[in-house]
Formats: structure tokens, C-alpha cells, sequence
């Protein structure tokens, strides 16, 4: 059973924003918003007002020394959240810049709080809060800040001080010491690459989400990502499933030791064009046919050209769609957070009930992440992973590898270890022609083949051979066939 608050939660309009503070705002908390300019803070801002803002208790924003009012609305305008009709009602602006140009701090707090009182403000913004107090702390500061605070909250007001706090002023202003709550927004810049983040520096009384979360400004505002992602289904079966499930292909299944483990988590590894993709599309359609839910994440090639490619193979995934049994999640490969991309994921499995997950692939996942998450890409895959199959999920994923042919490499990823079963895939040279064969090279909790099996992609998809017992040296690539064994005569005995 969940804890309620002592006090009631003001929502930021952002619901997985909401999430990672705990549940919301406090209500008649003192707060401040931080970041660089173009960060993000006005945009939060405003959502906060607008998710709030009330005929009986309006939002209240205050222009200090900063765009006019006038401005802010004209730009204001292109978000959904953004409603023209409440403005003036339930969403009121007030410009003080000329109040707070005469520096006089408590003329202007008087002003701040007639209106407040007058209008029964239930949210008030006060943006650029910055340029009222300046860069630097100043004897009387502080205690304008306690003032400014007890008012408010007497006053019964949610506040948020919106300023461009950078650096060391996080530490030495008084403002930061006198808030209930600070978040900060900032842009993280590599190269070419640019990435939001958003941190919650602390919110007095709340359970809050630690550490770098990402975000993205769409149409809507603020896009959100928290970095903890909760399990997809709340309801966790502390056993391991023992149901073995087809993978699609039954040759594979019986090297795979009669199919794989409900839940459990299989890397389809092999270079480009060895058929990947085709273990990937035979999985969620064997899902499919039973009346099982899947996903198939795509980070390589577009829906259209996948739609296209899978009716090659006979499997008509719009068909599936349109029957409810199948989400495609396609994730612009552009400056990926890998939250982002793992909510996305997380998205599309609840839209569908979804049991089946194949992500193709890897590869092209962490190379579609923007660099600052590289560095997080294995943790952020297990924490994935771990959500999945805590859930009975089954997930497969399909990496592409270069490696030298003059050796099997058994661990053909980096996070090869975070997976129950592998596939290996390869090319091999006889007599001119590049053909291909596969192996299993690990499973969990059950025996499986030893063997290098010969395969083709047909129209019908991977349909793999006898083993390759005629050669020998197959996984440098270029193997000697085996001069066959000549039986012994009655001569060979005398």
C-alpha cells in the first residue's frame, strides 16, 4: 500500500516529471528553477502554471527584468499545453520590470504580494528571479528571501523563482539554502551533439528520483525521461519460468535444447547480412500466431523498409498490427538519450500487452545514442533487460560483429553476460562461394547442440542443414574437407 503525503502535490503537468519528485510539488512549497539560457526553464515554467492555474486560484507570472509578457505568450503559443482562452483567468502575467530596475527589494516584495493577495494567487513564477538579487549575495539578500518566502507561504502560494544559477552561485547564494525544493535544467554539448538534463537538487519531504535524468522540448513542452525505470508490470513472480517457448524455427529449437526459456533473454549475434533480422521477424511471428503480444524495435532500418523486408519472408506485420498483437517502436537515430529510448520500449509493451521483444538491433542503438550517454549504455541495457524478464517478458536482440575469422569469438559483445542464450552466426568460404553457418554458444538451465550447422535464408525464412561434420577449420573461414574414413577389409586385419 502506498504512503500517502502529509500535504497535497501540485503536478508540474510533466507525469513522469511528477514521478521522479516524488509524486509532485508540495503545496505552498518555496522553489527554484535553475539552468542556462535556453535550458528549458520558462518552458517548465509555464507548464507548471498551466497544470495548476484555477478561476479561484490563479497562476500567477511575474516578468522581472527579463522578455516582456507580450513576448513570452507570442512563443508561448506553439505548445499544446498552451491555452489562450484561460489566459487572464486562470493564468494571469504581471510585468514589473520597471519595479525591479529601481532596485528597491521590498517595494517590490509589497508589490509582489498585493497583487498575490488580490487575486488569491495559488501559483506564483517569478522570472528572471536572478536579475531582481544579482549575481552576487549582498548584505540584506537574505533576509528579503526569508521574507519573500514567509509571505508567500502565509500567503498560501506554491512559488518557483525561475533564474539562470550557474556554477558555484548553486552553493554560496542564500536563495539555494532558503528553498524547499531546487531543480536544475542544463545542456550537455559534445561535438555536434547536444542533450538536455534535468536534476532535482533536492525537495524538502519527498521521495525524489536521484541523478541526471533526460528530456527533450517537442510540441507538447517538456518530454521527460527519469533514468529509474520501473518494471513493466508491478507484479513480479519471484521464480524463474521453466516453460520452454519456440523461437520460431524448429532446427533451432532443438539446438537450443527444445526452445527457449519464457522470460529469459537471447543475443542473435553475426556480421551483416547473415540473417539476424530473419531469427528476429520468425520469433515474433511464431509469438503472433499463438495469440502472442510482441514488439519489435527498430534502429536500423524504417518501418516501411521493415514492413517490406519481412513480407519477403511471408510475415505480414501490418496485418499484426492492425489486429492488435504487434507495435513497432521506430526511435529517430539521432542524439538518443538511452532513457528516452528504454521508455519508448516500455511504451509500446504496455500499448500491446506485449510478452515477445526484439530489438534490432544493438549495434545501431548505442551507435544512434548521443555521446554522453555511451558511457551508460550497459547499465541502461540491464536495467532494460532486467525489467523484461522480471516481468516474463522474452527479449531477443540481434548484434552485428566484425571479428576475425581465424577464431570463434564467444563473447561477440560487451554485454553478451547480461543474456541467458547465444547465437552465433558466420560466413565460410568452400569452393569459391561465401556460405553461412550458426551455433549455439551458450544456453541457461538446459543442454544444448554443440554442433556448426549450415544454414540459408530462403523465402521461408532461416531453414538450417545437417551439421558440418565434411570439414574441418570452418570457423577460420576457409575450411579442408575431411578425407572420408576407409573402411577396414579382411586384408587390413591378417
Amino acid at each position: 500500500m502506498e504512503e500517502q503525503s502529509p500535504f497535497r502535490l501540485l503536478s508540474s503537468g510533466i507525469e513522469k516529471l511528477d514521478l521522479a519528485l516524488g509524486g509532485g510539488l508540495p503545496e505552498f512549497s518555496f522553489n527554484v528553477l535553475t539552468g542556462e539560457p535556453g535550458s528549458g526553464k520558462t518552458i517548465l515554467a509555464h507548464q507548471i502554471a498551466f497544470a495548476n492555474g484555477t478561476p479561484d486560484r490563479p497562476a500567477l507570472y511575474f516578468t522581472m527584468l527579463g522578455e516582456s509578457s507580450l513576448k513570452r505568450l507570442r512563443y508561448q503559443q506553439k505548445f499544446s499545453y498552451f491555452d489562450v482562452a484561460r489566459v487572464g483567468e486562470s493564468i494571469l502575467f504581471e510585468d514589473l520590470s520597471s519595479e525591479a530596475l529601481k532596485g528597491d527589494l521590498y517595494r517590490l516584495l509589497d508589490l509582489v504580494m498585493e497583487r498575490v493577495e488580490k487575486v488569491r494567487a495559488g501559483v506564483v513564477i517569478i522570472d528572471s528571479f536572478r536579475t531582481v538579487l544579482g549575481s552576487r549575495s549582498k548584505p540584506g539578500d537574505e533576509d528579503f528571501l526569508h521574507q519573500l518566502a514567509l509571505r508567500l507561504t502565509n500567503a498560501e502560494a506554491t512559488t518557483i523563482l525561475v533564474g539562470e544559477y550557474v556554477g558555484d552561485e548553486l552553493q554560496h547564494n542564500p536563495v539555494f539554502a532558503i528553498a524547499d525544493g531546487v531543480i536544475g535544467l542544463r545542456q550537455s554539448v559534445i561535438r555536434n551533439s547536444m542533450v538536455r538534463k534535468l536534476r532535482i537538487h533536492k525537495l524538502r519531504g519527498m521521495d525524489l528520483q536521484p541523478g541526471l535524468h533526460t528530456f527533450r522540448i517537442t510540441s507538447d513542452g517538456i518530454a521527460f525521461f527519469p533514468r529509474m525505470i520501473s518494471p513493466v508490470d508491478k507484479t513480479i513472480d519471484s521464480q524463474a519460468s521453466s516453460e520452454l517457448i519456440s523461437i520460431g524455427n524448429p532446427e533451432l529449437d532443438e539446438m537450443l535444447g527444445g526452445g527457449i526459456l519464457e522470460g529469459s533473454s537471447i543475443l542473435v549475434a553475426g556480421p551483416s547480412g547473415s540473417g539476424k533480422t530473419t531469427v528476429g521477424l520468425q520469433f515474433i511471428a511464431e509469438g503472433v500466431k499463438k495469440g502472442v503480444p510482441g514488439v519489435l524495435a527498430l534502429f536500423e532500418e524504417t518501418v516501411p523498409t521493415y514492413r517490406q523486408q519481412a513480407m519477403g519472408f511471408g510475415i505480414d506485420l501490418q496485418k499484426m498490427i492492425d489486429a492488435g498483437l504487434l507495435e513497432l517502436v521506430y526511435i529517430r537515430p539521432l542524439d538518443l538519450s538511452v532513457d528516452e529510448t528504454l521508455y519508448a520500449i516500455q511504451s509500446g509493451i504496455e500499448r500491446v500487452g506485449a510478452r515477445r521483444v526484439v530489438i534490432d538491433s544493438i549495434t545501431a542503438l548505442e551507435n544512434a545514442l548521443a555521446p554522453t550517454f555511451r558511457e551508460e549504455y550497459r547499465e541502461s541495457l540491464y536495467r532494460l533487460i532486467g525489467a523484461m524478464t522480471a516481468a516474463r517478458i522474452t527479449i531477443l536482440m540481434t548484434v552485428e560483429i566484425t571479428t576475425s575469422y581465424q577464431q570463434l569469438e564467444f563473447t561477440p559483445h560487451a554485454i553478451s553476460f547480461l543474456t541467458h542464450d547465444l547465437i552465433l552466426q558466420r560466413y565460410f568460404e568452400v569452393e569459391g562461394q561465401l556460405r553461412t553457418f550458426l551455433s549455439i554458444i551458450k544456453t541457461r538451465g538446459r543442454k544444448h547442440s554443440r554442433e556448426l550447422r549450415e544454414y540459408q535464408i530462403t523465402s521461408n525464412g532461416i531453414e538450417i542443414g545437417d551439421a558440418l561434420r565434411e570439414f574441418q577449420g570452418v570457423i577460420t573461414a576457409v575450411p579442408q574437407r575431411v578425407a572420408p574414413k576407409r573402411r577396414r577389409g579382411p586384408r587390413d586385419r591378417k
